[in-house]
This record gives structure tokens, sequence and C-alpha cells, in this order.
């Protein structure tokens, strides 16, 4: 298939004096997708607190976001749901929410991936979800050991939880181009979307154009890759917050750098998934709909691509599933 439009169709909400007009893209499956998603991981050595992202999910859809991207490996699927829950009881139409959730790496086997989507329905309160994704290719069971199941066989078990009505869409996060080109050789569904990392830092042109090419939509995590100081690896490439050339076109728009981040994203056809468990950040987060950079200044932003991976999980180095370049960065 070639190059497919990235015509956006405004969606208009009003929950707030600050909420944004979300725009959504086509899948390939006939549903829309909201062109940005709240992000709900905190990381892996942080430990959620009871309510906070419970709290920014709320804050979030009354921003105007209507697209919340959570996985059963952030242990916070129930925060979600309840957040969710209480803005439907208030108004908010579930059909006009997207949620996307995950499946983890220790349910790989065909015959789990239906149970294991039941149980974050039953987590996130709800009949069905959006969109869910196999998180990894690379199986590993609870106790630390490999699990050699073949993601085709995953997947199938992912078409067998659509089929059920469980998820209106599936695809595959952290897949390189062969896998996903091995499940279609295969002749099975073709994912509606690949989420990988996509920032300043790690662009991956040949894979947005790989999945241009084949109507899959991409969805980005840590869009903002090492621009804070206090997030940044000591080895991570610029720019940072406060590079010149970010700020001065920050200025230019009246928006912040991380904005500018996120807009240069949105314009490459990328779903940007931001997190915070701020409110005005939240909320700043989403207003990258009612501007649009130059060709010159996209060409500054892409000269900070290094391919450099912030989150490599080199842990998984070994399985032979393992997704990304097997070199450092």
């Amino acid at each position: 298939m070639g190059l497919f439009s990235n015509v956006l169709t405004v969606i208009f909400v009003a929950v707030s004096t600050v909420t944004a007009n979300v725009p959504t893209l086509k899948l390939h499956d006939g549903h829309d997708i909201p062109a940005l998603a709240l992000g709900t991981w905190l990381g892996n050595n942080t430990k959620p607190g009871a309510n906070e992202v419970e709290h920014a999910v709320s804050w979030a859809i009354d921003a105007g976001y209507r697209h919340i991207d959570t996985a059963f490996a952030y242990r916070i699927e129930d925060q979600v749901g309840r957040a969710v829950a209480a803005k439907i009881a208030q108004g908010v139409k579930r059909e006009d929410l997207f949620i996307t959730t995950k499946l983890w790496n220790s349910e790989h086997a065909r015959s789990a991936v239906v149970p294991a989507l039941r149980q974050s329905l039953a987590s996130l309160g709800l009949e069905y979800v959006d969109l869910y994704l196999v998180h990894w290719p690379v199986g590993q069971f609870l106790n630390g050991t490999y699990d050699y199941t073949d993601y085709a066989d995953t997947w199938r078990g992912m078409i067998e939880a659509k089929s059920l009505g469980l998820a209106r869409s599936i695809g595959v996060s952290n897949f390189n181009q062969q896998q996903i080109d091995r499940l279609l050789e295969l002749g099975l569904e073709k994912p509606t979307v690949l989420q990988v990392e996509i920032n300043l830092n790690l662009q991956q042109p040949e894979l947005l154009a790989y999945c241009a090419r084949q109507n899959i939509r991409v969805m980005g995590y840590t869009p903002f890759g090492s621009l804070f100081y206090n997030k940044a690896q000591k080895t991570a490439p610029p720019p940072r917050v406060d590079d010149p050339a970010l700020v001065e076109i920050a200025n230019k728009y009246q928006k912040t750098v991380p904005q500018i981040a996120l807009r240069y994203l949105v314009e490459l056809g990328v779903i940007p998934i931001p997190k915070s468990l701020t409110k005005s950040r939240i909320e700043q987060n989403v207003q990258v709909f009612d501007f649009s950079l130059t060709q010159a200044e996209r060409d500054v932003l892409k000269s900070f691509d290094r391919n450099y991976r912030t989150i490599p999980q080199y842990k998984w180095l070994d399985h032979p599933y393992y997704p990304f370049e097997k070199k450092n960065q």
C-alpha cells in the first residue's frame, strides 16, 4: 500500500476552558485513533502512588485528551479505570474515549492472551479496550526465565481476543520491521499500530517509512527523550530543554520546548505519548495542534537524530526475539 494520508479529523469537546481540540487518524481497520495520548508509565523503578495516575487521567480528559495509554505491567490499570468511570459518570461518552493497554511478556502463550486481557478489562472496569498491544516480542515468565513462545502464536491469541470483541483494534509494541513482516508472511492479520520509542534522538525514519507503506500507525513513547536534565543519561546526546535553537523556535510560537518536540513528532505522522503527573504540564502537552513548523524548523529538529535509544532493555539482549540493534547506543 502506498503512503497514506495523515488527514486529521478534529473532535470538538467542551469540558473546560483549557480543553484542546485533539485530531484523530484513521486506522486501516476503519477505527479512529486520537493523534496524541496520555502516557501512564512511571518508570521501571517507580512505585505508583495510590491515586496519582487517577488524578493525571482525570486532568487529561478535562484538558481534551481522549486517548489514554496504559499497560498491565504499569500496575495502574485500576487507577485509569477509576478516572475513566468518574468522567463517564460526569457525561463523557465511553465511545469518545480511546483506551490502549498491553499484554505483558509473561502471558505470551496463545491460550493466555484472552484471560490476560479479561484481567486488564476487570482492572479497567471496561467491557472492551480500543487497542490491545503485544507489549514486547520477548516472552519472559514471572520467575525471570525466558519464555520462547513464538510471537506469531501470541499474535494469533490477539486475533482471537479481537474476534471476541474484547479489543476493537490490535497491534504490537517494540517489534522491528522484520518481525512485523513475518506476521504478514504467515498470512496473519496486519497490526493496526506499532508503538515504539520516538524522540529527537531516535527518529527512526526507515521504520516510519515502512509503517507508512504498510498503513500501520506509529505511536511514539518517551517523546521527550533526553530533553530534561534530571532524566537524561550522562552519555545522552543533545538537545536539552534549554537548547538555544529550540528555545528560539518555542519563543516564536509562544510554546514550550517540549511542545515543539511533540509538534515535530505529530508532523512526522507519529502519535506521541507524553506522560506527566503535573496538571499544568498535562494541559500544555496537548496544546500542539494550533500551529505548524516550517521546513527549516523541521530540518533543525531532524538534525538531532543520533539513533540513540533511551530504553534499550539490554536485559533481554540474549533472547532470540530481542527486537533492537545488538550494539551499544
